[in-house]
């Protein structure tokens, strides 16, 4: 079920929110209905996979309790290996078993052996980050960052919780273990859950899956035909669609957690903004990169042993970052790719790039990035290489039906202005001149006005993004695949 479609817009978030709020506070009651919401949600898109999700939380409820209660002997800690060996099982076996027998035929081919047979095992929604999710409660637990949850419906939600469950945000148990136990929601809270749902629907419908449709279209085009103008297009239109895609659903579901009275961390901080790659990585997918820095990195021993151990960490961890996102060797090469800049960049191009002029210095941070997008979106690895010999000009390309200026329609113009606007932190600004101006101004017409402009302005992007809603076809999140 997606945020974005009319049954979960008009029919399922209404009811769920008119079933939450019918007791007040909101405690077991609250936490019953959005367990059982969630397993509805999930169910109608994962199917039978719902079972393995319901079996992963009782395994990790109970393996956390056995944790906790061991966690100063050693049957702690292999309870702690177990759990986490499991979780990681079913993930490799779910997500990566093609993708290891596909490497290993190749390799049986070339040296004449009969390829494994294996039947095609499907994906199920979401298990990377539920995955994830259940390690961290785990490892927190022994750890004593948090203590094991002994109400069995209170440790579903933190798991099952249906804002974050496919796509995230990465959210740790102790930032929410007292929410799952009282939380309090008022008027101004509910208003501002509604107002970043609103904010993140603008995202995903009126500039993310506008861009997408350039961007699919080129990178579905014959190499030969491919140019450096549709190259450029093309790379431009899925850099901007990822963002606004991944970063809408963020939003969303932050804004929905808000709703119920949870406070989920942020995921994005306006990361094109950035002008390294390590400060790229504090703004993109903040809590992925916590979680890969305080569950891999540090144990690995971060940045407290050599230079040379701190880069193999590094890489390790960025090789890891891309394979989790999906079994395959563009994925893998995004990651060592950008693994190797953070590398460079610690090797002293970072206090280079900061010498330089600050146009300068985005445009290195967009290239980097662009190029690294090409491995993430292409389909294999010589597709990601013929598009970037076309964006390098080193490509000749045929002649085509499709100019680049067939794909600049005015829509598109329009969500490209808005998309590069948008990705600036222009918002904040606004709104805290708006604040600024009330608390000083003693006119209360200024007041009014303001109030008034920022109320129509979230009207009109909520009634265009639901006019794209009914006008456009099924377009799931792109982070759904992980």
């Amino acid at each position: 079920m997606l945020f974005t479609e009319p049954l979960f817009l008009f029919l399922f978030l209404p009811a769920l929110l008119g079933l939450t709020f019918i007791r007040r506070p909101h405690g077991a009651y609250a936490n019953w209905v959005l367990a059982l919401a969630s397993v509805v949600f999930y169910g109608v898109g994962g199917g039978w996979f719902t079972l393995l999700m319901l079996a992963s939380i009782l395994f990790n409820y109970r393996m956390a309790i056995l944790v906790d209660r061991a966690r100063e002997k050693a049957s702690g800690g292999r309870a702690l290996v177990v759990a986490v060996a499991v979780n990681l099982a079913v993930l490799a076996l779910f997500k990566y078993a093609n993708f290891a027998a596909a490497n290993v035929n190749g390799v049986l081919g070339a040296l004449g052996g009969r390829p494994i047979s294996l039947p095609h095992v499907l994906l199920p929604i979401g298990i990377s980050f539920y995955t994830f999710h259940a390690i961290s409660y785990v490892v927190d637990v022994y750890r004593g960052d948090a203590s094991a949850q002994k109400q069995p419906v209170h440790a579903a939600l933190y798991l099952l919780l249906f804002p974050q469950l496919i796509a995230g945000p990465i959210i740790r148990y102790r930032e929410i273990a007292d929410q799952l136990a009282r939380r309090v929601v008022g008027l101004d809270d509910f208003a501002a859950g509604v107002r970043r749902f609103v904010v993140g629907l603008g995202k995903k419908m009126l500039v993310a899956n506008i861009v997408a449709v350039p961007a699919d279209r080129i990178f579905a085009m014959p190499s030969a035909e491919l140019s450096p103008a549709h190259a450029w297009l093309g790379i431009t239109c899925y850099t901007l669609q990822i963002y606004f895609d991944f970063s809408g659903y963020s939003d969303m579901a932050i804004g929905l957690g808000r709703m119920f009275g949870f406070r989920f961390p942020e995921n994005f901080r306006w990361p094109y903004v950035a002008e390294t790659v390590q400060e790229f990585w504090h703004r993109w997918h903040i809590t992925l990169s916590a979680w890969f820095r305080d569950y891999l990195y540090v144990p690995l021993g971060g940045n407290r042993g050599s230079r040379a151990r701190t880069y193999a960490n590094l890489v390790t961890v960025f090789f890891l970052c891309g394979l989790w996102h999906g079994a395959s060797w563009t994925f893998v090469i995004w990651g060592l790719f950008h693994g190797a800049f953070l590398v460079l960049e610690r090797l002293g191009l970072a206090a280079f790039v900061k010498r330089l002029p600050r146009p300068l210095r985005h445009a290195y941070l967009l290239l980097v990035v662009m190029v690294g997008w090409v491995f993430f979106r292409a389909e294999t690895l010589p597709q990601a290489w013929t598009f970037l010999q076309a964006m390098a000009g080193r490509a000749s390309s045929a002649p085509t039906p499709y100019l680049v200026s067939w794909h600049l329609t005015p829509e598109l113009w329009i969500a490209l202005i808005a998309a590069v606007v948008a990705a600036m932190p222009v918002g904040p600004r606004l709104a805290a001149w708006r604040a600024r101006t009330l608390r000083t101004t003693r006119q209360p017409a200024v007041a009014w006005s303001a109030a008034a402009i920022s109320a129509v302005s979230l009207l009109l992007v909520m009634v265009l993004s639901i006019v794209q809603v009914a006008a456009r076809t099924f377009n799931p999140f792109i982070y759904f695949r992980f």
